[in-house]
């Protein structure tokens, strides 16, 4: 397993392969022939770590601004901004587009 063998002279570098006469030319155990399918469509990367669904169908998001310099943001912006919010219709439209199946 582990060790060196030298090899004969005259013997091949590697093993060769079957010849073409031992080779089966119908192909074994082949799948019945199933029409094409469509590709799947790919839900946005971007929408799916900023968006989810309620149970009703609608989208919700998390309020921005909370990240970084929050010293220079007043209490009460920073009091409203926590939590989650439904978006508007319009803006769930374009969001839906990009999740096609959420």
């Amino acid at each position: 397993m582990g060790f060196w063998v030298a090899k004969a002279p005259g013997m091949p570098s590697r093993p060769s392969r079957p010849c073409a006469a031992r080779r089966s030319a119908v192909p074994t155990g082949s799948a019945p022939e199933k029409e094409p399918e469509m590709p799947k469509m790919k839900t946005k990367s971007a929408v799916k770590k900023r968006f989810s669904l309620t149970g009703t169908g609608k989208v919700r998001v998390k309020v921005g601004y909370k990240s970084h310099l929050l010293s220079n943001k007043g209490t009460k912006m920073k009091r409203q901004a926590r939590g989650t919010f439904i978006l508007c219709d319009a803006d769930e439209k374009i969001i839906k587009k990009y999740m096609p199946y959420g």
